[in-house]
């Protein structure tokens, strides 16, 4: 198994996948989830904003594209653009206010914005293994790959 790999067997351990990638970028970033419907991507986004402190529902913004999760150190803007219909409508929906520095900005369907967003430091691919999930991630950025290896590191720990 490659050193970018986590193979989760169930959904609680997507979650606690996610807890792993929260930790590992407390200086924000800009993180592309892909996979088909009902891969896991919104349950890894909760594993991530209930390390944060939230301990209320986390279901994914399908209609209202964007659900701001607010905390005392930490902003996370969850986007779902599976409904959006046109790339432009993310200029409409204010995306350049989400996009600062130290957030931590969740995109599920990324490709959806193509044109419109910003590079992603780091994606995550998720895909069916066996009974499970195989999560892979790849670092695109300078903050991408400190959040890479951060999460290397957790996962030996």
């Amino acid at each position: 198994m490659s050193e970018n790999t986590f193979i989760a067997a169930d959904d609680q351990q997507t979650v606690a996948f996610g807890q792993v990638l929260a930790n590992a970028a407390v200086d924000g970033g800009i993180v592309f989830l892909h996979g088909d419907l009902g891969m896991g991507k919104t349950t890894l986004c909760r594993g991530v904003i209930q390390a944060f402190g939230h301990t209320g529902a986390v279901k994914s913004p399908t209609y209202t594209l964007v659900e701001p999760y607010e905390f005392q150190n930490k902003c996370v803007y969850h986007f779902d653009l599976y409904r959006l219909g046109d790339p432009e409508e993310l200029e409409f929906l204010g995306i350049r206010d989400y996009l600062v520095d130290d957030a931590l900005c969740l995109i599920e369907w990324p490709e959806r914005g193509q044109g419109i967003l910003p590079p992603a430091d780091l994606e995550i691919f998720i895909e069916i293994f066996e009974q499970g999930r195989r999560i892979k991630w790849s670092k695109n950025t300078q903050k991408g790959c400190m959040i890479a290896d951060r999460i290397v590191n957790e996962l030996k720990g």
